[in-house]
């Protein structure tokens, strides 16, 4: 299975004014295409502190690493020069990403966003790239995205705006995201057990899920009280959807009847 890391940069995540809500929709859309998060992380508009976090997951040999924020044209969008530094990339000027920037300030203007186009040193600090790094054309926003191998890790830096992110991640990132997970996939199915204590169903699903160890079983209570019902999710990964599927039809239909067997009722989900 193949890992992935995400780094989230941003002085306004740490201090609590912008809820980080693309580093969950990352987690999600990896999950889904077979792969596994390994490893997240949450820091400032800091130079070393960004180097230092990818040299982290380089050293880990994470197959993925996605950096999120810090692309724009401002002096503390810092996130692409720390990604070259960490990579011993110096950065040059990308005549792809400049046009991508350019035809995106094109549009901005034809729309009225912005009163002209012209390429100002701001604007043209978005097209500055590592070495070697292909730009990734960002259908909402001006900033591109950034793709660089290192050897066998590939890092994307992603803009921090969620539909920018979205954009590229469904469009320009997809084969590469296709090279690395392949056909893999994931399904997963949750049950409601009319039940208060998970202590109770700790040692059911322990021991289910050690027969079914291409499986994740896992029971999430809120909270104590006699009215709680405990949620329990299984999920699979394959190798293509018709092999998640059938792994989580296994572990699903095995969980189930252990649950039934010791007298635990399933309820449907409200």
């Amino acid at each position: 299975m193949e890992t992935a890391e995400i780094i989230a940069v941003g002085n306004e995540l740490l201090s609590g004014d912008v809820q980080d809500t693309n580093t969950h929709w990352l987690c999600r859309q990896i999950t889904g295409l077979g792969g596994q998060v390994g490893r997240t992380a949450m820091i400032l508009d800091d130079a070393p502190g960004i180097t230092a976090e990818v040299r982290g997951a380089l050293a880990r040999r994470s197959r993925l690493i996605l950096t999120v924020g810090g692309l724009g044209p401002t002096a503390d969008d810092v996130t692409v020069a720390a990604v070259a530094e960490a990579a011993n990339r110096p950065l040059a000027l990308s005549e792809a990403a400049l046009a991508m920037v350019q035809a995106a300030y094109d549009r901005f203007t034809r729309q009225g966003f912005v009163e002209d186009a012209a390429m100002t040193e701001s604007r043209r600090k978005m097209a500055m790239l590592p070495t070697g790094a292909e730009p990734l054309d960002n259908p909402v926003g001006a900033a591109p995205g950034v793709l660089l191998q290192v050897d066998r890790c590939t890092i994307v830096s992603l803009p921090g705006v969620p539909d920018e992110l979205k954009g590229i991640f469904g469009g320009a990132l997809r084969p590469t995201l296709r090279r690395i997970f392949g056909s893999g996939a994931f399904a997963e199915r949750v049950f409601v057990a009319d039940c208060g204590d998970e202590s109770v169903l700790g040692p059911v699903l322990a021991e289910v899920a050690a027969k079914h160890p291409d499986a994740y079983i896992k029971s999430r209570p809120q909270r104590f009280g006699p009215d709680v019902r405990i949620r329990i999710l299984v999920s699979a990964r394959g190798i293509s959807a018709e092999a998640a599927l059938r792994s989580l039809e296994r572990a699903a239909s095995h969980t189930r009847q252990a649950l039934e067997s010791r007298g635990i009722r399933l309820v449907p989900d409200p």
